[in-house]
């Protein structure tokens, strides 16, 4: 009998791509199937026009989702016809494509609305082994669920539309392990920008980044959602993260989940969804959790961060010229002095929400931190729930009765001041303690100083007014 060849071990990546592959042309690119594709106000306009101006047609419009999130209003009583000028005119488009298009639309009105990256899992849209695409940068979310979920461009969301698949040649294979326990009072987000600050804003560039190890095993999926949403900060295409036995008992029940014998059939392909043990890597980190300390970024990149412990850098001990330059860049934007502590540094505002920090878990981890305690005087500070469910929850478990008893202004679902496509947004020279993913300079509105911090980080900010470690707050 001739002699049977045994499989070459495969990452995760590699095994849902090559499920998805259609076509594999000379030039490296392939042709993949997508499965779930996601659109919203911004960067879905131009697509569908480009659409009727080709003459074309939704290949697949029960695989298409739209939501409103990320320029629509948070305060109360708000409609297509409410917020700024730019953002109703989007609306209005992004209403008129959807229902001529046939697709799903989870509107304002809609119990189910909230930010794209929130309530693709919340609904259980979200999968593992799926392809996934987004007109958004920060699509690599889904992946915490074991997808290979991409932002793409405008032009790509019109292919998405017209044919369900997308050109895009294999990127490099990462894996990024984290071991061992978080200490008490630290966070996925400080795991992340931990992770980012060690390996630099390109140091994932063009790959699929796989988080592992015994930290992100322990991570709820909030916290995983959190990590992989962060992957495109560090350059990374996709962030994933194999599904297990946590990834199943989220997904369970949810409206869009396999239900019954679909339910058993999907949990044993899912069971499937992980790197084989000799799989190999194009690069390998390793991060030991224990070594983790709450996080702030001082700058305008996610790899500007320092422990809340420490101090501004000075750019005058970097050897390295350009990054020195850079660094002086940053600190004029953010009117900062080299050397100053951290927990010296006043703030103006508290942003507390977005698709990295928006769910119920953030929002209790803030609530238990403020409760009896009252915002800083001179801080203005927003908690924007993730979804219009979030924020139900939150108000049933009487979350949102601490935070506004505490001072804080308790919000609609959105993107609200991740981005400043809103009327959320800081006034120049203003500077935020944030929940988000971005601190680009004007992220937040033009002028406006960003620093990113973990939920309970920003809680602790909000109650003192400045940086405070806190592990010293704890109960």
């Amino acid at each position: 009998m001739p002699e049977t060849r045994a499989a070459s071990p495969r990452t995760l990546f590699e095994k849902i791509w090559n499920r998805h592959v259609i076509r594999r042309y000379e030039d490296g690119a392939c042709l993949i199937y997508i499965d779930r594709h996601f659109v919203f106000e911004v960067t879905s306009p131009q697509a569908f026009e480009a659409l009727r101006e080709a003459g074309r047609t939704v290949r697949r419009p029960e695989a298409t989702f739209a939501v409103a999130d990320h320029n629509i209003p948070t305060t109360g009583g708000r409609t297509d016809m409410s917020g700024e000028e730019d953002g109703r005119a989007q609306l209005k488009l992004l209403r008129e494509n959807t229902s001529a298009a046939g697709i799903s639309y989870f509107d304002m009105r809609d119990p189910r609305q909230g930010i794209v990256h929130v309530i693709g899992p919340e609904q259980g849209l979200t999968q593992p082994g799926l392809t996934i695409a987004c007109g958004d940068s920060h699509t690599p979310t889904h992946g915490a669920f074991g997808a290979y979920a991409v932002g793409v461009g405008t032009s790509e969301v019109e292919h998405i539309l017209a044919t369900q698949t997308l050109l895009q040649r294999p990127p490099r294979t990462m894996r990024i392990s984290a071991d061992g326990t978080l200490p008490l009072g630290v966070t996925a987000k400080d795991l992340i920008l931990a992770i980012i600050g060690k390996i630099g804003m390109a140091g994932a560039t063009g790959c699929a980044a796989e988080f592992a190890g015994s930290t992100v095993r322990g991570l709820s999926m909030e916290g995983r959602m959190t990590v992989a949403s962060m992957a495109i900060e560090a350059g990374a295409r996709a962030g994933l993260i194999a599904p297990d036995d946590t990834t199943a008992a989220y997904l369970k029940g949810r409206p869009f989940s396999p239900a019954g014998a679909d339910w058993d059939r999907a949990r044993e392909y899912w069971g499937t969804l992980f790197s084989d043990r000799d799989a190999a890597f194009d690069i390998e980190v390793s991060v030991s959790a224990e070594e983790v300390e709450p996080m702030v970024t001082w700058g305008t990149s996610p790899d500007d961060v320092v422990p809340v412990t420490g101090r501004v850098p000075d750019p005058a001990g970097i050897l390295d010229a350009e990054r020195a330059a850079g660094m002086r860049r940053a600190l004029d934007y953010m009117q900062l002095m080299p050397g100053t502590l951290m927990s010296d540094i006043r703030l103006d505002k508290v942003f507390i929400g977005s698709c990295t920090n928006g769910r119920i878990e953030d929002l209790r981890s803030v609530a238990q931190l403020v409760q009896g305690k009252r915002v800083a005087d001179h801080i203005t500070a927003l908690v924007v729930p993730g979804s219009t469910q979030v924020k139900a929850q939150a108000e049933q478990e009487g979350i949102a009765d601490i935070l506004k008893a505490a001072g804080f202004e308790w919000r609609e679902a959105g993107c609200s001041m991740c981005i400043g496509l809103n009327a959320d947004r800081l006034n120049p020279g203003e500077r935020c303690a944030s929940t988000s993913n971005r601190n680009f300079e004007g992220r937040q509105g033009a002028g406006g100083l960003t620093h990113l911090v973990s939920p309970p980080m920003a809680a602790a900010a909000a109650i003192t007014g400045h940086f405070v470690d806190v592990r010293r707050m704890a109960g």
